[in-house]
C-alpha cells in the first residue's frame, strides 16, 4: 500500500492538469451560447479539488518513481480520468431534458480518452456544441497520451519521466531514446502532434468546414479517434475534398510520430521511407484501400470514380483505428467490411496515435516465422530476425509473442463472455474487436449506421473493459495482477 501513495500523489497533479483541459469546452459554451456553460466550472472545481486534496495529503511521499510505479499510475489514469471526463457530460446532457445513465456516460468518456471513437449518444447534431467539442477534445488529449504531456510540460513533478513515458509508450518504441533528457522527447513528440494538428485544421477550414468543425474533426483525425459531431459521421460533409485532406492526415498519423521528430532534429526526411514499419503501414493502408475499390468496382457496388473515393476512404478509416464513415459498409460484399476490421489491428505504427497489436509486432513475427522455416532445412544456421539495418533482440521477441498471447486470449475470452448474454456471434466479436483495437464501429448491430447503445448495461461494460485493456496493451493491466508485481 505505502507503493501506491507516491503514485497517488502524482495522480492528484495530473487531476488538476486535466480540470483545467475543461476551460475549452467552458470558453465554447460561452461564446457559442448553449446554455450549459455553468456545468463546467462545477466539473473543474471537483475535478481540482479531488487532484489538489491527493496532492497536498501525500505531499510527504514525493519521491522518484521506479518502473512499477509507472505501470500503476498509467492504469490508474486510464481507469480514474475517465470517471472527471463524465462529469461535464452527464451534467450539461441532463440540463438539455437528455440524461444519460453513468454506465453510458462513463463509455463514451473512456471511447474518448481511449481515441476508440465508439459512441452511446444519437442525435449528436442536436447536442449543445461544447458537449460535442469536449467528447471530441478528450480524443485529441488522449491521442498522445496526458502522461507524455505532463512528463513535456511539467517537469518540475519531481516524478522520474522516463518510467512515465516507458508506460505509456507502445509497443518496443517504448526503449527508444530520441534525446538525452526523456522530458525533451516528450516534448519533441508533442511539438509534432501540435504541428499536424494545426496543419490538420486549417486544411479542414480551407476545405469548406466551418471552424468549429475543423476543430473537432482535426481533434479526432489526427488522434486516429473518429468520434464526430453528426449521425453521419464524416459522410455529412459530402466532400471529396475534405475526404482526401483526412485520409492524408489518416496516413500521416499512423506512421511513427518519433520519426517525425527524428526528421525535424536532423533536417532530412531521407530517413523516413528507409523505415520498415513506415513502409509495411502505408502499403498496406493504401494497398488495401486500392483493392476494396476494386471489389466494389467489379461488383457493381459503385461506378469507377466512387468506388475509389468510398473505398479508400473508409478503407483506410477503419484500418487506421479512426473509424469515421461515409457509407454503410455493410452493404459491401462480406469481404470487405471484414478485412477492414481485420486491418484495424495492423496497420498502424508504434508510436503513432493508433492502437492494435501494431505493424511493427506484426513484422517481428513474420521473420521470426521465416528464421524457424528456415532452420528446419538449415539447423545450424544463424539467421538472426532484423528489421532494417537493426537486429531485433530476443527479449523484444519473447515480448512479442507474450503479448500476441495475451491478445488472443482478450479477444476470445471477451466474446465468450458477450455471447454469454446471447448477443449474435457477429456482433460480439466484432465489439469486442473494435473495442481493443479502439477502432469504434464494429459489425452487426454495432455496425456504422448504429452505435453501441443497442447493448445491455453489462455488455457496455464489456466493451469498455476491452477498450481500456487495448489502449493500455494489456500486458501493463496483466502485470498488476501477478502476485510478484506487488512484492519488494
Amino acid at each position: 500500500m505505502l507503493d501506491l501513495l507516491p503514485v497517488l500523489r502524482v495522480l492528484g497533479i495530473l487531476l488538476m492538469v486535466f480540470a483545467l483541459t475543461m476551460g475549452l469546452p467552458l470558453g465554447v459554451s460561452w461564446v457559442q451560447g448553449d446554455g450549459v456553460w455553468r456545468v463546467y466550472p462545477v466539473s473543474m472545481a471537483v475535478t481540482m479539488g479531488v487532484g489538489l486534496a491527493l496532492w497536498v495529503g501525500l505531499r510527504r511521499h514525493q519521491r522518484e518513481l521506479l518502473p512499477r510505479h509507472g505501470v500503476m499510475l498509467v492504469t490508474l489514469v486510464w481507469v480514474l480520468l475517465p470517471l472527471c471526463a463524465v462529469l461535464p457530460l452527464m451534467l450539461a446532457l441532463h440540463q438539455v431534458g437528455r440524461p444519460v445513465s453513468f454506465t453510458h456516460a462513463y463509455f463514451e468518456a473512456v471511447s474518448g480518452l481511449t481515441t476508440t471513437g465508439s459512441t452511446v449518444l444519437s442525435g449528436l447534431d442536436s447536442l449543445p456544441v461544447s458537449v460535442n467539442v469536449w467528447r471530441t477534445f478528450l480524443q485529441w488529449v488522449g491521442g498522445m497520451g496526458i502522461l507524455i504531456l505532463a512528463v513535456a510540460v511539467l517537469p518540475l513533478l519531481g516524478v522520474g519521466g522516463s518510467q512515465l513515458f516507458r508506460a505509456e509508450a507502445a509497443g518496443p518504441v517504448k526503449d527508444t531514446k530520441l534525446t538525452p533528457r526523456m522530458t525533451e522527447t516528450a516534448k519533441g513528440l508533442w511539438g509534432v502532434y501540435a504541428f499536424f494538428s494545426v496543419a490538420c485544421a486549417l486544411a479542414y477550414w480551407w476545405g469548406g468546414m466551418r471552424p468549429l468543425d475543423a476543430l473537432m474533426h482535426m481533434f479526432t483525425t489526427v488522434s486516429l479517434g473518429g468520434l464526430s459531431s453528426y449521425d453521419a459521421s464524416f459522410g455529412h460533409f459530402q466532400s471529396p475534398l475534405l475526404e482526401a485532406i483526412a485520409v492524408l492526415f489518416m496516413l500521416v498519423a499512423s506512421c511513427n510520430f518519433a520519426l517525425y521528430f527524428v526528421a525535424v532534429r536532423k533536417r532530412s526526411t531521407a530517413g523516413l521511407w528507409r523505415d520498415p514499419e513506415l513502409r509495411a503501414t502505408l502499403g498496406v493502408l493504401v494497398g488495401s484501400g486500392l483493392l476494396v475499390s476494386v471489389l466494389l468496382w467489379a461488383k457493381g457496388t459503385y461506378a469507377p470514380l466512387d468506388a475509389l473515393r468510398y473505398g479508400v476512404f473508409n478503407v483506410v478509416s477503419v484500418a487506421t483505428t479512426t473509424g469515421y464513415a461515409t457509407a454503410d459498409y455493410l452493404v459491401w460484399p462480406v469481404f470487405a467490411p471484414v478485412s477492414m476490421l481485420l486491418l484495424s489491428g495492423v496497420a498502424t505504427s508504434a508510436g503513432s496515435t493508433g492502437c492494435g497489436i501494431k505493424m511493427v509486432r506484426v513484422l517481428i513475427l513474420l521473420k521470426q516465422a521465416r528464421r524457424e522455416m528456415t532452420r528446419l532445412v538449415h539447423t545450424r544456421a544463424v539467421q538472426p530476425v532484423r528489421l532494417g539495418d537493426t537486429v531485433v533482440e530476443h527479449t523484444v521477441i519473447f515480448s512479442v509473442l507474450a503479448f500476441m498471447l495475451v491478445y488472443g486470449g482478450t479477444v476470445i475470452g471477451l466474446s465468450m463472455v458477450l455471447l454469454l448474454t446471447d448477443l449474435d456471434p457477429v456482433t460480439a466479436f466484432t465489439a469486442v474487436l473494435a473495442s481493443v483495437h479502439c477502432t469504434g464501429p464494429g459489425l452487426g448491430a454495432v455496425g456504422p449506421s448504429s452505435n453501441f447503445a443497442v447493448l445491455t448495461d453489462f455488455q457496455v461494460w464489456v466493451c469498455t473493459l476491452a477498450m481500456l485493456l487495448g489502449r493500455l496493451e494489456f500486458l501493463s493491466v496483466m502485470a498488476l495482477l501477478a502476485p510478484s508485481f506487488w512484492r519488494r
